[in-house]
């Protein structure tokens, strides 16, 4: 087993959200009233307060709504669905939801205003404030996580084993293959797979890492004979 890093192991629950908001391409748009749910791709930014610039999806039943609605806004929430971007068993790696206020911002724009967040992975969820989301940075290794995880997983398959064999609780008992299922400025996630099902494990780095430029060294870093402790 090899020594734990000194270093808090993961991001933040505000910062793993805020990541989701950075990556996600699509969201599920639901008002409150009349429980009325448009799906929308490639409609929408965040900007630095984690709020959610869309482009009108031109649909009448929500422009009636919103015509409807209060100075406040229409009252809302949407989801977000974090997908693993390796082809693995359960994708799903997490998931978000907003609850918020939903108003017009001039022509052809919509502004959805955040109160809450819900974040869950592991069929647990943890409630967030929208001052920690707002306050919350995306990982810097966001953009190119899909890049840095195909690469790993087509390209490094020995890594793998190596990382799992040296930080998985029970070594490589029955597993059939490694795989990488998230990574961030803090570590990563393997998969172990088996027949039967798997287990994931978080393989934490020693230092973290600034950029994609850096996951290279910090991956080495945690395979250095100086590092590992039997």
């Amino acid at each position: 087993m090899a020594a734990a890093p000194d270093t808090h192991p993961e991001p933040t629950d505000a910062e793993r959200a805020r990541t989701v908001l950075a990556a996600a391409d699509s969201l599920s748009l639901t008002t409150t009233v009349g429980d009325h749910r448009i799906d929308c791709v490639a409609l929408h930014a965040v900007d630095a307060a984690s709020r959610l610039v869309l482009l009108d999806p031109a649909d009448p039943h929500l422009t009636e709504q919103l015509a409807g609605a209060p100075g406040s806004g229409l009252a809302a929430y949407a989801e977000f669905t974090d997908v693993a971007p390796v082809a693995v068993r359960d994708r799903v790696r997490a998931r978000l939801t907003l609850s918020g206020r939903l108003t017009t911002a001039g022509p052809g724009t919509l502004v959805f205003r955040p109160a809450r967040a819900a974040f869950s992975d592991d069929d647990t969820v943890r409630s967030l404030d929208a001052a920690a989301l707002a306050a919350a940075a995306p990982d810097p290794l966001t953009a190119r996580e899909p890049e840095l995880l195909g690469h790993l997983d087509t390209g490094h398959a020995d890594v793998l084993v190596q990382l799992a064999d040296l930080y998985g609780p029970d070594g490589l008992t029955g597993v059939e293959r490694v795989r990488p299922v998230r990574i961030d400025r803090k570590g990563l996630v393997l998969r172990l797979e088996r027949a039967a099902g798997h287990d994931d494990v978080r393989v934490p780095f020693f230092t973290e890492a600034r950029g994609p430029h850096d996951v290279g060294h910090r991956i080495q870093e945690l395979l250095d004979p100086a590092h590992i402790h039997h």
